[in-house]
């Protein structure tokens, strides 16, 4: 089968397409012929050796969905034929920028017959992502108030999609009209612009100065203090991605304020959030948007042009 890999860690031009085998299932596994996957930003990191080591070469790729070929024998769950997608892969046992991927059921789900091919391929671990920090960690609740940093990302259109059919006022960042607008479309009450010099004021002007319950921020390094800035006293910030910074703690304890990390690779069980989202994907609450599409022989610019943003939604790679 072909299959996306590095020999070597590096940029974007390591990524080649090479033969190899077809994986054997496991007990517990379903061999996928993959129809669609997804660039995640922790794919180009791995890819650069930022993310610790894995055994070399590597196929990148942590989500994606296709059709079942074969199941492990206590796999029973699964049938083959079956349209699934996937979160949360080792990606030391091989990714899902292949023809074929043998994944673990506990992170499969149906995909709804509704759902194409590629926003399957798209949704798995930034949807896992937003869902587990909004309801599973913050436990948003209709009425609250809810700020999305960069909700033209991955995480982020997911995010607001959740958080808005949850009840929740969202607001949202993003760095162009044309995308604020498209999140307004997906659900935000009020999409900003994050370059904006007075964004801590426009975030509680449109609160009517009460601030968030809940922040959803994936670059703590850079937006902390003002996060505590919005914050409501109790609330809760989310950090998915960062450092925690040094900050002026007297906001931080005034207002009794949880800082919650979220590392997904703690929450391994993927099929019950994955089925939460397809639930979702079936009533078209929750549409995942796919910004292009690209070819195995082009996984590296897509590389490329995920860290280069600008862009609404996923990027999704197609054998």
């Amino acid at each position: 089968m072909r299959a996306v890999r590095y020999h070597d860690y590096g940029s974007a031009d390591v990524l080649q397409v090479d033969e190899v085998d077809r994986p054997t299932p496991d007990r517990d596994e379903v061999l996928v012929e993959m129809r669609a996957a997804s660039v995640n930003r922790v794919d180009v990191m791995f890819r650069s050796g930022q993310y610790g080591n894995l055994p070399l070469p590597s196929i990148p790729g942590g989500d994606g969905a296709g059709v079942v070929a074969a199941v492990g024998e206590d796999v029973e769950a699964f049938d083959p034929g079956d349209r699934v997608f996937a979160s949360g892969m080792d990606r030391a046992e091989g990714g899902t920028f292949a023809e074929y991927a043998a994944i673990p059921a506990e992170k499969l789900a149906r995909l709804p017959e509704n759902v194409s091919w590629t926003a399957g391929g798209a949704i798995g671990n930034v949807g896992a992502t937003a869902r587990t920090a909004l309801e599973g960690l913050a436990g948003i609740q209709a009425g609250d108030r809810v700020l999305i940093h960069g909700g033209s990302g991955g995480v982020g259109h997911a995010a607001v999609q959740i958080a808005a059919h949850s009840g929740a006022e969202v607001i949202t960042t993003a760095g162009s009209e044309d995308a604020r607008a498209r999140l307004t479309d997906l659900g935000a009450s009020v999409a900003l612009d994050y370059e904006s010099d007075s964004l801590a004021e426009d975030i509680l002007a449109a609160t009517d100065g009460a601030g968030v319950e809940t922040v959803l921020d994936h670059r703590l390094e850079e937006y902390l203090d003002l996060d505590l800035s919005v914050v409501t006293e109790g609330g809760t910030i989310i950090s998915t991605m960062g450092h925690i910074p040094e900050t002026n703690g007297r906001p931080l304890y005034n207002k009794e304020v949880t800082i919650q990390p979220l590392k997904m690779d703690n929450h391994p069980t993927r099929q019950p959030v994955l089925e939460r989202l397809a639930r979702l994907m079936r009533r078209d609450v929750l549409t995942p948007v796919v910004a292009d599409t690209y070819a195995f022989e082009d996984t590296a610019r897509a590389h490329q042009e995920m860290l280069a943003g600008g862009y609404v939604g996923k990027l999704v790679v197609t054998p």
